[in-house]
This record gives C-alpha cells, sequence and structure tokens, in this order.
C-alpha cells in the first residue's frame, strides 16, 4: 500500500481571518484530510472550526507534535500515513516546520520515502522582511535570541557586526510578552544609526509595520507587549556616513520666497 502525503498547512497568524488569508487550494486539501499533527491541540481545534471543517471535530484524529515530544515518539506520528492516509502538520507559527518542532516530522518523512507537499499560506518571517526595505537577498533567521540580558546583548553585538561585515538582515523573534525587554535590549546595545524593522499582528486589523534607526526608535516607541511581532536588524557599511543625510531627508524643506 503507498504511504499518505504528509501536507504543511500553514495557519492563520491570529484572529478569525483564516479564511480571508489562506488560498482555496489550501482550505480544499483542508477540507479532505482527517488526520492533524498540531502543536497545540486546542488552538488547532479552535482554527479547524474558524476554517469551518466540514466534518465534526470530534471525527479529526489529532496527534500532538511540540517541544516536549521525545525523538523516539516521532516515528509513532508517521504511522497513519504508512498505512495509506494523507495527514496535515499545523503549527503556532503559522508556516510548518520553520522555527518549528515539525522540522523533525518532515525530516523522518523523507527518511521513510514519504511524500512532503508544503502548501501556500502566510508566513510572518517572510511578510516581515518583504515589508521592511531591508536587504532581502541576503537574510538569515535566529528563531529566539537568550534571555539572560548578559546573553542577549552579546548576541545582539554579534548580529549586528555580522550585520554589517557581511550585509545580511538579521531575523529573530521573542515571546509576545517579552517583546519590551528585547526591544529595550536592541536600543540599549545597538548603534544609533544601526536599521531595525519591527511587523506586529502582520495580516490581523492591527498591523503594525515600521523600519527605522535605533535613534529614531528611541524617541517613538511602539507599544508590542503580547503582539506577535518579528524584528529585522540591518547594519549598512558606512552607516555612520548616511544617517546624517537620513536624519536631514525626514526634516521639512522651508521654501524661501
Amino acid at each position: 500500500m503507498p504511504a499518505g502525503t504528509l501536507y504543511l498547512l500553514p495557519t492563520a497568524l491570529g484572529g478569525d481571518n483564516a479564511l480571508a488569508v489562506l488560498p482555496a487550494c489550501t482550505l480544499e486539501v483542508l477540507a479532505r484530510v482527517r488526520h492533524f499533527i498540531v502543536e497545540n491541540p486546542r488552538s488547532a481545534r479552535a482554527f479547524l472550526k474558524a476554517v469551518r471543517f466540514p466534518a465534526s471535530i470530534r471525527d479529526a484524529h489529532i496527534s500532538t507534535l511540540d517541544e516536549h515530544t521525545q525523538a523516539p515518539e516521532v516515528p509513532v506520528l508517521l504511522e497513519p500515513l504508512l498505512a495509506g492516509l494523507d495527514c496535515a502538520l499545523l503549527s503556532e507559527a503559522g508556516c510548518p516546520a520553520v522555527a518549528d518542532p515539525g522540522a523533525a516530522l518532515v525530516r523522518l518523512a523523507h527518511e521513510y520515502g514519504i511524500r512532503v507537499k508544503p502548501l501556500v499560506g502566510p508566513s510572518a518571517l517572510l511578510l516581515a522582511l518583504m515589508a521592511s526595505g531591508l536587504n532581502g537577498q541576503r537574510f538569515a533567521f535566529h528563531g529566539y535570541l537568550p534571555v539572560p540580558p548578559s546573553e542577549r546583548s552579546k548576541r545582539l553585538l554579534q548580529l549586528e557586526s555580522e550585520s554589517e561585515a557581511r550585509q545580511t538582515t538579521q531575523v529573530f523573534i521573542e515571546a509576545p510578552y517579552r517583546n519590551g525587554a528585547l526591544l529595550d535590549a536592541i536600543l540599549a546595545t545597538c548603534q544609533p544609526d544601526t536599521l531595525i524593522g519591527i511587523a506586529s499582528d502582520l495580516t490581523l486589523p492591527t498591523e503594525y509595520v515600521r523600519t527605522d534607526t535605533i535613534a529614531a526608535w528611541a524617541r517613538e516607541r511602539p507599544r508590542l507587549d503580547r503582539r506577535p511581532t518579528v524584528f529585522l536588524l540591518l547594519r549598512e557599511r558606512g552607516a555612520r556616513a548616511s544617517a546624517g543625510s537620513r536624519e536631514r531627508a525626514r526634516r521639512p524643506h522651508h521654501v524661501r520666497r
């Protein structure tokens, strides 16, 4: 019997707009799959309800794969696939297997010869990079930075240095309730002319996207508490020389008569 297909099924990035942000081809797969491997069963059920899952939620077979899942437990999750049933992998991160424990399942699926099919949907990381205006040709995602203040500051300095040396946009995230502490650390650690992009609540009515220098962020701080946020950092070569011209460009021009 041929194995089923493992569908990597993106979810909405929050709110109740799943039907607006997921394309028809993804919703079609969602309508016929009955086996789900999810990071959080409670939010998965809420998501299925939001997309008007055609079967009863009680008829959905939901298995959990999260940060606490041990390596020997992962092969068990493939059993429905090996029995010929299609499965969908759902993530709390929006797109499965990116900054997500689902990557271990996907890798194992390849080892077993199971077809892996990524589906279209919103990615907070790519949306943030698109909207930032920072270098989209060369970028690196670092996940979560260290929580202890001294380690976090050291890591920020490393990222800033690497960004300048390689002209790489550095992308990272934080647990929403620690966004303020991370922003404090960025403002206290990085150079005033380093560029920081902040993208919060992407695809939601409260969406907020802005890129500016550290100096400008220090003058006008956003409220990020408990808002899913992506941070982006780029230190351009010759930033000190260009910062002054950027600041002058912001000032209103007075017409002399």
